[in-house]
Parts: structure tokens; sequence; C-alpha cells
């Protein structure tokens, strides 16, 4: 009752990579539990600092019933600055608390988690808007973690790729993920200076950028039935959002914050361009089509950092990978 394990990112990343497959079918699970009605997931918490404007750390608190029956919160910092000094934007660790008496039994290092969940999403994302798992060309906008972490689970899920265009303002980070593409995964990779080639003939696009505010604002940037994956969210203008096919994870909490749907809402003074939740989707009580294009936007649930960090908690437990802190908790008795 009164045990309490550390996880490493070393460990998660290890524990990641072997179970891809098993991540995003824990991924579509979850989806369907929340729309169920079977989570609790408040809105995200941001602290903002007046100083640095662009970087923010952010607490996702999540409850998940069912079978997992687990509380907890991701802390997530975002400084974008990092990237200057060749480190990741985001670091991140995970607290899980046991729902019966509301002790925290682990602390995760979660900015592996994070990604995965993320890639993870998105994946499931493309299989589900596509119908299958080919791609005559991919093309990824933004060449970091989160891009490197999608193609693997892509990879993980047996997609079939012929060509994977990658742009990135950085000469240096983009032949970096086109290089993993091709010698790591097998996808034959090439970096593209221009996005709109880069947009041009792509099944499925994957925006995954730190861009703060839309640069995508060519209403004729995609095209009918392009299924775009808006991982970072804010790269598309409103006009864009307009004229597709817009399926999100969670409604509510993707309207916030100046992600490119909420810009939309802003905009027109409604929601009537929004399609459904992928879980509605999933279930089939909403559709897509082939006029438009088809932009999935998942602002990312904390109730996902709980069942993907479940899971690494679960596998690092049997493995003997987790650290277990002995007296963790000063007091176990009222007197």
């Amino acid at each position: 009752m009164y045990e309490f394990s550390v996880i490493g990112g070393k460990t998660a990343r290890a524990v990641i990579g072997s179970s891809r497959q098993t991540i995003v079918d824990v991924v579509r699970d979850t989806y369907l539990a929340h729309d169920a009605g079977d989570s609790v997931n408040p809105d995200s918490y941001f602290l903002r600092f007046p100083e640095k404007p662009d970087a923010r750390i952010i607490a996702l608190p999540a409850h998940l019933g069912g079978a997992a029956d687990v509380s907890g919160i991701k802390w997530i910092s975002s400084f974008p600055a990092n990237i200057e000094r060749g480190i990741p934007r985001a670091s991140a660790a995970l607290l899980l608390n046991d729902y019966e008496t509301g002790y925290p039994f682990a602390c995760l290092e979660a900015s592996q988690i994070s990604a995965a969940r993320t890639a993870a999403s998105a994946v499931l994302a493309a299989e589900q808007l596509t119908g299958g798992r080919t791609a005559g060309k991919l093309t990824v906008v933004g060449a970091g973690i989160i891009a490197r972490n999608i193609l693997e689970f892509f990879k993980s899920r047996d997609w079939q790729i012929t060509s994977l265009s990658v742009h990135d303002k950085s000469e240096e980070y983009g032949a970096a993920l086109a290089a993993h593409a091709t010698g790591t995964l097998g996808y034959p990779a090439t970096t593209d200076p221009d996005l709109a080639s880069a947009l041009t003939g792509a099944d499925v696009v994957v925006l995954a950028t730190t861009a703060a505010e839309p640069y995508i604002v060519d209403p004729a940037a995609f095209a009918p039935g392009q299924v775009v994956l808006n991982i970072s969210l804010r790269d598309i203008g409103p006009e864009l959002i307009e004229g597709s096919y817009n399926i999100l994870d969670d409604i509510d909490h993707c309207l916030k914050a100046n992600t490119s749907p909420h810009l939309a809402e802003q905009k027109y003074g409604d929601r009537h361009f929004i399609t459904g939740t992928l879980a509605q989707f999933i279930k089939g009580e909403v559709t897509t089509g082939s006029d438009k294009p088809v932009i999935f936007s998942p602002f990312g649930l904390g109730v996902l950092d709980l069942a993907v960090g479940l899971h690494v908690f679960h596998a690092a437990r049997e493995s003997g990978e987790a650290v277990e802190i002995a007296d963790f908790f000063g007091e176990t008795t009222r007197w």
C-alpha cells in the first residue's frame, strides 16, 4: 500500500520501444473510455512567465476508470528556446495515484510517455481516417522529437510508405530526421525546403512544429481527401479549418489556448466546422468524405498519459527496472 517507485526515461523509452503496437491499442481504448464518461479530465492549467511569453509549464490532472482505476497528474514544461541550446523543448514528470487511498505510488519521467501517447494518437487517427496503413507520400513538417516518435509508431504499425518528405526551417534537423527515417526505419526520405512543394501530393501530412501562430493560411494549401495530423495545433489558419472536416480528441478541450480550431471558433462565432471526435469516428457516429481535407487536432488528454504511464509502470515493475523508494512516506499511521 505504501510502495513508491521511480521510473527513469531510459527505462520508459525501452518499454515504449518494445510495445508501440500495444500502446496504440491502449490509446484507442482510452479514447473510447473517455467518450463513455469513464474518466475525469479537467482543463489543463498553464503556468506562464511574463519575461518568457513563449514558455509555459502545464499541469494535466486526470482520472481514468475501468480496469485502470488510476488518477494522476502530468507536469510538463515547454521552453521553445531550448531548441537553440540543442536540447529538447519539453521535459515532464508523471505522478500516479491509487484511486482507493489517493496515495501516489509512482513517479515516471514523462517526456517519453507524453511523446508516445501523442505519437500513438496521431497514428491511430491516420489509420482511422485513411482506412488503412498505406501512404504513397507522407509529409512531416517539423523535424523534432515528436516527429521522430510519430514515424517510429508508423513503422511499428507496419505502415507502407512509398516516399517521405521532411520540411523544417533547420536544414540540419530536417536532414537528421530524413536520415533516421531512411537508415533506421526503412522509409525512403528526402528533405524539401519548400513547404508548398512538401505538401503537394501527400496522402498524409504530419504537423509537428513549435509554431505559436498559423503560417499555413492559403485556403488551397491542403488537397481534398488529404489527411492532416495537426499535432502542434497552431500551424493552420482558421479559413483552412473552416473549409475542412475536423476531427478532435475532445471538443471543449481543443477549443481553447488559440489552437487552430479555437481561432476558427473565434472568427466564425460558432462550431459548425467541427465534424466530431476521434472516438465518435471510431464508433461510426460521424464520417468524413473525400471532397475536403480531413484535419485531426488533438489537444492532448491527461487520461492518455495515465493509460500509457500505467502501461510503462507495470512493464518496468515486471522487468525489475523500477526503482523502489523505501520509506518514501514518513508516516503511515495516524498515531
